[in-house]
């Protein structure tokens, strides 16, 4: 992740803010909507069966980046025992009642009453440096990673998303084996990624708490590749991790509302 050379602040770097990302009709951010004006199309969630919350909730992620200081550990939208055994109740009480706890805790401590706490978490993490574009990262891409799994999970994705990935990478068989790839083999902790931009759909991976965000391309699915993710339930396999993640627990209509809002599809 890029970082500044000056000391760190909360004060706003001169450059695009909120007012200038909404302008900006081409912004990534819009066309995830991560931004004021894209939510409410899936009506009011219910709790189901299996500790699984509905689909209002869990496909659409507005509130994710539309969130202002104090910023607050969104619930899962399922239970904690519900991923298991591919991701244990015991591997979510750490990863996310203590990782992701501490990158808000943090986040908040470090944005206090400045500039920043009147930007959406989607701006901050597009614009800040340092240390709040750490945390703010770390905030943002965890929320959408626990909105990209549910414990009815996986299979093959059809509709616009299917044809779309098809069209981009051949095929979903070959589409697997590139985010594979691509997640297993990034060096260190960070995320692999489905990402759309002006060309289609592509995998890219970031380090630590970078996003596609800081690099004008639209999120629509994210795996963790940090050991916190996974270490408790596969040791060092990620790529056994990644393959359960793929195959039992990607929620592909969450994926589909993401492409949909980023390409009108």
């Amino acid at each position: 992740m890029p970082h500044s050379s000056k000391p760190e602040s909360n004060a706003a770097p001169s450059g695009l803010l909120r007012r200038d990302l909404l302008a900006a009709g081409g912004s990534a951010l819009v066309a995830c909507g991560l931004v004021a004006g894209c939510g409410g199309r899936y009506g009011k969630t219910e709790r189901a069966s299996g500790g699984y919350t509905g689909d209002a909730v869990a496909l659409d992620p507005t509130d994710i980046g539309n969130a202002t200081a104090p910023f607050s550990l969104p619930q899962l939208p399922y239970d904690r025992k519900a991923l298991a055994p591919h991701i244990t109740a015991e591997t979510l009480e750490y990863h996310h009642g203590k990782h992701h706890q501490g990158y808000v805790d943090k986040l908040n401590k470090l944005v206090g009453d400045g500039i920043w706490g009147d930007e959406q978490l989607a701006t901050i993490v597009a614009r800040s440096d340092g240390a709040i574009c750490q945390n703010a990262g770390q905030v943002w891409n965890h929320s959408f990673y626990w909105r990209g799994m549910n414990p009815k999970g996986g299979g093959t994705p059809d509709g616009a998303l299917g044809k779309a990935i098809s069209d981009s990478f051949g095929s979903y068989a070959a589409f697997r084996e590139r985010f594979k790839q691509t997640a297993t083999g990034q060096f260190g902790s960070g995320w692999g990624w489905l990402v759309a931009t002006g060309g289609g759909l592509e995998v890219m991976a970031t380090s630590n708490a970078d996003s596609p965000l800081r690099h004008g391309k639209t999120p629509l699915l994210t795996v963790d590749v940090w050991e916190h993710a996974y270490y408790i339930d596969f040791r060092n396999r990620r790529g056994d991790y990644i393959d359960a993640f793929l195959d039992d627990l990607v929620d592909w209509r969450f994926v589909a509302a993401n492409h949909a809002n980023a390409t009108g599809a």
